[in-house]
């Protein structure tokens, strides 16, 4: 009870396009994040060509790309395993912006110091989860309760 409210116990819900379960897995969500994103750089495959200077082509991944792999993803409880395929498909994007198949023999330690990157998506998220965490902090809402373990 909040508020002389019953609520309701669910296995799954769907909130702002995100999936959250009852045991704290966001592995579906972030496939499903992925999915979204890897579709997105497909649609603006015309854009990555030689023509565009190659910040451009980076400013566009991080800009259009990534924006749309993790968008949601402060709702996200990250597993290592999680983390792996968000850093997969980290380098996936650098090599389609390289043009570098996947079947070359381009370690990826080598392919981030040919575009000028690091592997940065999981301190994004990390560090928009905190961005969120303070949001939440500052208002009074059940939110917040539920943070505190006040709900009982």
């Amino acid at each position: 009870m909040v508020d002389q409210k019953l609520l309701e116990t669910v296995a799954c819900f769907s909130c702002v396009g995100s999936l959250i379960t009852n045991d704290e897995r966001c592995t579906q969500d972030v496939k499903s994040s992925i999915a979204v994103a890897k579709t997105a750089l497909s649609k603006m495959k015309a854009l990555f060509t030689n023509r565009l200077d190659a910040n451009l082509r980076k400013k566009l991944v991080k800009c259009c790309i990534r924006s749309t792999a993790v968008c949601g993803a402060e709702t996200w409880t990250l597993r290592r395993v999680d983390q792996k395929y968000l850093e997969s498909f980290e380098m996936w994007c650098w090599r389609r912006m390289g043009k570098i198949s996947w079947t070359g023999r381009v370690k990826n330690e080598k392919l981030l110091h040919r575009v000028k990157e690091e592997r940065n998506i999981v301190q994004t998220i990390k560090r928009r989860k905190a961005n969120w965490i303070g949001h939440s902090w500052r208002r009074n809402c059940l939110l917040k309760q539920v943070i505190e373990g006040k709900v009982e």
